[in-house]
């Protein structure tokens, strides 16, 4: 399953899921590399 993370304050990443953290961090893989992040949340829609 492909997710969308923030990483800082102003950067994303989208990538495979890894796992999921304890602290709710998601753990995304984009290509070789491995990044922890918080999940963006989508917007609700009326």
């Amino acid at each position: 399953m492909v997710k969308t993370i923030t990483i800082g304050s102003c950067v994303s990443v989208q990538g495979t899921v890894v796992r999921s953290l304890e602290c709710g961090r998601l753990v995304v893989q984009v290509g070789p590399l491995v990044y922890a992040g918080q999940p963006i949340q989508q917007p609700l829609t009326a």
